[in-house]
Formats: C-alpha cells, structure tokens, sequence
C-alpha cells in the first residue's frame, strides 16, 4: 500500500486551516468597545455643531460664576462699593452717569450704575454667580426628590402608585409663581421679625426649596411612568428571582435604564429655573438689592432704560444668551442620548 503524499490533506486537516485562518487575532481591536452606548452618543452630540458652540457657550458662563471674585480681583473693583460717593464727577447733575454710553471707559468696562455708582461689571459677575448658584442648586434638589418619588412609586406600584400620582397631579396643578409671591413672605415671617432685614442666606434658601416642592412633580411623573415599563422587563424579573433586594435591583437594573431620561430634563430645568429665579427677584420676593442678581440688575435696570439703557443692556443680554444656549445645549443632549427624538 502506497503511503500518502505530503501534498495531500485530510477532511479533518483542511477544517482544521479554515478555522485557522477565520479566527481573529490577538491583535485586531474589538469593535463592541467603540460602539457602546456612551461613545456613540458623544460621537452624534460632537456631530451637532449647535449643541457644541452651546456647551462652550454655558461652560464660559459657569467659569465667570466660579471665577467671579478673582475676575474682580485682578480687574479691582467690588460690586458694592458706589464709586459715584467718592467721585462726584462720575454722575451728572441727574445723577446719571456723566461719561458716554453709561460711564463705559478702560476704567469701568461697562460703565456705572445710574444713582448710586456702583460698577456694573462687576455687579454683573456677581448677579451671574448668585442666580446660577440657586438654580443649580434647585435643579439638583428638584432632581433628586423627583427621582426617589417617581421610582418609589412606579416600582412598588399599587396605593402607592395610586396616592404619589394623585398627588403629582395636584402640584402640577397649582399656579406655581402666585404660590411663589404668596408663601414667600410667610416664610421669612416664620424665621425673621417683621423689622428685621430678612438674609441673604435664608432668601436663597427659601427659593430654592420652594422652587424644589413645585418642580418635582414633572421628572417623577416621567420617571413613574418609566419604572412602570421597565419593571415588567425579563432582566428585572431575573434579578427578582435570583434573589436581589429591591435597593439592588433598584440601583443595578433600574437606574441605569433611566439616566437617559433623568439627563435630558436636568439640562431642560436648570434655565427654567435661571429665569424662576430673576422673575421673582423682579418682583421683588427673591433676592433684593444690594445682592447682585440677574433680577436685581433687570429690576434696577427697568427704572432707568428711558434715561440709560446699558445698565439694563447687559443683564439683561447676558441672560439670554445663557438661556438660549442651554435650551439647545439640552436639545442637543436630548439628540445625542436617544437618537429616535431626532428633531
């Protein structure tokens, strides 16, 4: 019998290549990595230039607001000080500001404040500062409550579903900015004499609070409504049966589903809140002058805007470039974490 020739392969030798040559080597990247969900939506959000020139736009915003006293520092001036009691010279006979275009010179970048002097630069890194502060600290709030009330309810479902939704329906039914203008002063009674000044301190406090009770209602309704879905899902019902606690599953299975969401109205509160915020210092139940804020500025501002426009030019400009790039920075968010909202 004649042996086989080396040329000749077997069945066996020939698969035995094929998946030699079909498997992946070491070497060769894994695609799965860069196409998680997280780097596909930083890849649409960088696509939208919109959403790009906005976040820069918002990040400037917050690093003047963080940098607000060493800005003031190096540039040498305070918001409180009024210049015009020092210098005369500064305003005119109508106690305006006697240089052009507001008292605008190398001295003071944006001029002086019509009366008292103050510089308006200044002030308005301070107003920034002050009214970016509250409706962050009003969003975080908000978010929470909204996202404990709302998981809470739709997981354990039942009464306690039945009773956190007809009490979101109740909130949402209340004129909030009367509630505002109405309680605000109740409780500043609650806290301070009638003839004492009412703090800073406590002012910003008492809104942010307020602005949390009558803001929570919306992101939790959504979030209940989510939960509701997502606990019947077969990941859920596993980790049920495996023997999970509700704060693992809660934690581990639901939460991760529902950043996405939570993201989203985040970045849609927080200018609702900046503009919250200076309405009620403009009607004079928030923040009161000499604190500096967007609505203390805007409020000021309105009484002079025949006379001198500039000192209720910049607040009032300068807000709503902040507003409107967070809208669409939060559009543009929105986009980019859940690709089928597509505008």
């Amino acid at each position: 019998m004649t042996p086989p020739t080396p040329s000749a392969a077997t069945p066996l030798e020939v698969i035995d290549e094929s998946v030699v040559e079909k498997s992946p080597s070491p070497s060769t990247p894994k695609g799965n990595e860069s196409r998680s969900p997280g780097r596909l939506a930083w890849t649409r959000f960088r696509r939208d230039r919109t959403g790009v020139i906005s976040a820069y736009i918002v990040i400037f915003f917050f690093v003047i607001a963080i940098a607000a006293p060493l800005i003031a520092k190096l540039y040498g001036k305070d918001p409180y000080t009024t210049y015009a009691s020092q210098r005369p010279e500064l305003l005119n006979a109508f106690s305006y500001p006697a240089g052009p275009n507001g008292g605008m010179s190398s001295e003071f970048w944006f001029g002086i404040e019509p009366q008292l002097g103050r510089d308006v630069f200044t002030f308005l890194l301070y107003a920034i500062r002050t009214s970016l502060g509250i409706a962050v600290a009003a969003t975080i709030l908000t978010t929470v409550v909204g996202v404990v009330i709302g998981v809470t309810a739709g997981y354990l479902g039942g009464r306690t579903d039945y009773l956190v939704g007809r009490i979101i329906d109740i909130v949402l039914s209340f004129p909030s900015t009367l509630f505002f203008i109405a309680f605000m002063p109740v409780i500043y009674g609650i806290f301070v004499a009638a003839d004492d000044d009412v703090p800073t301190w406590l002012r910003a406090t008492a809104m942010i609070i307020l602005m949390a009770a009558f803001g929570w209602a919306s992101i939790a309704r959504l979030l209940r409504g989510q939960v509701l879905g997502l606990r019947e899902r077969e990941f859920v019902e596993a980790a049920k049966v495996t023997g999970a606690s509700p704060m693992r599953i809660v934690f581990k299975e639901l939460l991760p589903n529902l950043a996405t969401p939570i993201i989203i109205q985040s970045t849609l509160m927080l200018p609702a809140f900046v503009t919250a915020e200076a309405g009620l210092a403009f009607l004079g139940v928030g923040m009161i002058d000499p604190t500096p804020d967007w609505g203390v500025m805007i409020q000021r501002g309105a009484q002079f805007y025949t006379e001198d426009l500039t000192f209720m030019l910049f607040p009032g400009l300068s807000m709503v470039i902040f507003v409107l790039a967070f809208n669409l920075l939060g559009d543009s968010v929105r986009d980019a974490l859940d690709p089928k909202s597509k505008r």
